[in-house]
């Protein structure tokens, strides 16, 4: 995996010449009950793109653990950064990069909190560079597809992330310490997910006192051991699907 971590300045050169193509994963920090990681979604959002870069050939350039997750702010280890904050790092982070030969950039998300940012970066930074693109691939959602006819949810705390963190590290699950939420948790998260008419949610414990919600026993060492593979599955066909389309 061409990771810009672990390559040298010629070699970082060489790789952007050679495959035009950065990968960047974007993820959290931020409370996820008393049995999860604070870093689940960035953890999350990693092994996909780690990933997906090597399939894609490409480079694979880490943002930095933080999102924008003010909902959660308030309960211990979590940090959020303003939007202002987010997108300029991530401006700058993308500026540089087409400067260096980037002309494709491929956003692999964990955290819904980051997609409005997401959104207008990507926006400006296609109209103020032609013949740069730019995919999102909210890769939380990705996994939803995939694992909802196996009885896999995407709560926050629950059985899919506990999957994404078993894959990350198995000992950072401390499943003992939770239990399943009630149903009102999951019909108030239906309604901020909405996307016809929906509601706000501005602090996560007006979904459940705790911060959390779901079923963390789904998760299984079986079903983490192939997760990055099904989702970067779905990523890097879509990618490629986007990318013959805009080139014709």
């Amino acid at each position: 995996m061409k990771s810009i971590y672990r390559l040298s300045s010629p070699e970082v050169e060489e790789a952007l010449a050679a495959t035009r193509t950065v990968v960047i994963p974007l993820g959290s920090v931020e409370q996820h009950g008393p049995h999860l990681p604070c870093g689940t979604d960035t953890m999350a959002a990693e092994l996909v793109a780690a990933e997906v870069a090597e399939r894609l050939d490409a480079l694979l350039v880490p943002f930095g653990p933080y999102g924008v997750t003010p909902i959660h702010a308030g309960h211990p280890g979590t940090i959020s950064l303003s939007r202002h904050t987010f997108e300029a790092l991530l401006s700058d982070i993308c500026r540089q990069l087409v400067d260096g030969g980037a002309r494709w950039f491929l956003f692999v998300n964990w955290h819904e909190g980051n997609i409005p940012s997401m959104d207008a970066v990507a926006m400006e930074l296609q109209k103020s560079n032609p013949g740069v693109y730019v995919v999102s691939a909210q890769a939380c959602y990705v996994a939803q597809e995939i694992y909802a006819g196996e009885g896999g949810e995407l709560t926050h705390g629950g059985g899919i992330e506990a999957m994404a963190v078993m894959a990350y590290d198995p000992s950072l699950v401390k499943e003992t310490r939770a239990a399943t939420r009630p149903e009102r948790a999951a019909a108030l998260d239906r309604m901020r997910r909405g996307r016809t008419v929906y509601g706000y949610i501005t602090d996560v414990t007006e979904i459940d006192r705790e911060g959390w919600y779901g079923d963390p026993a789904w998760a299984t060492r079986e079903r983490a051991e192939a997760f990055p593979h099904r989702v970067a599955d779905e990523i890097v066909r879509a990618f490629e699907e986007i990318r013959k389309l805009r080139l014709g």
